[in-house]
């Protein structure tokens, strides 16, 4: 399980359309338009009991994010990361909110006992798996991306490669006040 700023169609699609070349061009498998998203905090496996926890985790941090909404990041650049071999377009102005939902969402689950990966957090999106051939970073014409919102997701593996399942969003406090 993950914590995500998971966007609409319409901001998939340009990013999508942004990096379409590259990808084709790098050998390596794309990742499904509808399966793009920068994850805020990981978790790993989460026991389904302890589910309910993460609700309540996750609705207590959105409250509190009042001060960061909306979500923005814009990706102007795609690197090759070789470890893992993925092409990934990457948010080099770090906007808005996100830093500092993903630190808040990190430290709130491991002071509840889960164990997030605590990694420092960048803003990026996995476009491309399995990456052939490594191309210097290129510059992308930005893509924003804003989000007054963001999701715990649940991660499958199936022989085509991962499945995400959106299990809640949670709408950011001044974003809430806003739609009332």
């Amino acid at each position: 399980m993950f914590f995500a700023i998971w966007p609409d169609a319409g901001q998939r699609a340009a990013l999508v359309h942004a990096t379409r070349k590259v990808v084709r061009s790098s050998g390596g498998r794309p990742v499904p338009e509808e399966s793009l998203h920068v994850t805020l905090a990981f978790l790993g496996s989460v026991p389904e009991p302890r589910v309910t926890e993460l609700h309540a985790i996750a609705r207590r941090v959105a409250q509190a994010a009042a001060a960061s909404a909306p979500i923005l990041v814009s990706f102007d650049r795609l690197v090759h990361w070789a470890k893992p071999q993925i092409l990934v377009a990457l948010d080099s102005a770090a906007l808005s909110g996100a830093p500092a939902l993903a630190e808040t969402l990190k430290s709130e689950t491991q002071a509840a006992g889960f164990s997030p990966d605590l990694k420092p957090f960048h803003a990026h999106v996995t476009v491309a798996r399995k990456v052939a051939h490594a191309h210097p970073a290129q510059p992308l014409p930005p893509i924003l991306w804003s989000s007054d919102a963001f999701a715990l997701i649940e991660s499958r593996t199936e022989p085509a490669g991962p499945v995400y399942s959106v299990i809640e969003s949670y709408l950011l406090a001044k974003a809430e006040k806003a739609h009332e």
